[in-house]
């Protein structure tokens, strides 16, 4: 990639990581104001709203970017040589400013405070397990992809974060960038400053041993 040739990519990855970041808030805030209280409908809309916008955000921008929206998945790729570092670096920052974005227009759209800090608490072993695992999975899914069946990326991950969504404590963030971002909503999807670090570390920690695995596993390229 050219500085030229970064520019559609890096729209790609902006735009949407903004759509992704405010349809998990944005669906998150929408479903507990409906729900009554009843948590597991408030996290089944919020579950159903992300799955599809994912399949709907790959299948547009993968062609152009490859549709990452996530610092875990952007490392995996230039760790794997289809990103230049300098491209991998240009993809975290829009990846972080149009997901900042995509949150404080969530914020706009239900007439919240644009600027807020979550008190929700999400921490303990469990939780930190189960993000290690969910990003884990979602890299292993990719490259799996990728690799058997590239015209399926899209449902595969949509279907696969949908399951994540449920299957972990955490609701499988599996995104560092989305953590970050969600850590600025005091919403239904929101994570406490404090929690955000310790996240991230099992999230990268996820990524790269399903890096490792994958070489061997979909006989990934090794030199």
């Amino acid at each position: 990639m050219t500085a030229t040739s970064l520019h559609r990519p890096v729209a790609a990855e902006a735009i949407g990581s903004f759509f992704l970041f405010a349809v998990v808030v944005g669906s998150g805030i929408m479903a507990e104001s409906l729900s009554g209280g009843n948590v597991a409908v408030a996290l089944l809309g919020n579950t159903l709203a992300t799955g599809a916008i994912l399949f709907v955000l790959i299948t547009i921008f993968g062609p152009i970017s490859g549709a990452h929206f996530n610092p875990a998945v952007t490392l995996v790729m230039w760790l794997r040589k289809d990103v230049p570092a300098s491209g991998a670096l240009f993809f975290l920052m829009a990846q972080l400013a149009g997901g900042i974005a995509g949150v404080l227009a969530a914020h706009f759209m239900f007439d919240q405070p644009l600027w807020q800090l979550s008190e929700k608490i999400r921490s303990g072993q469990g939780q930190w397990l189960s993000e290690g695992i969910a990003t884990f999975g979602l890299i292993l899914t990719i490259l799996g992809s990728l690799r058997q069946r590239p015209d399926w990326v899209a449902p595969a991950v949509a279907l696969y974060i949908t399951a994540g969504y449920w299957f972990t404590s955490s609701t499988s963030f599996a995104n560092p960038a989305i953590t970050l971002a969600r850590a600025l909503s005091n919403s239904f999807a929101g994570i406490a400053p404090a929690n955000v670090a310790a996240f991230m570390i099992t999230q990268f920690s996820g990524a790269l041993l399903a890096w490792m695995l994958a070489r061997w596993l979909f006989a990934e390229k090794t030199d």
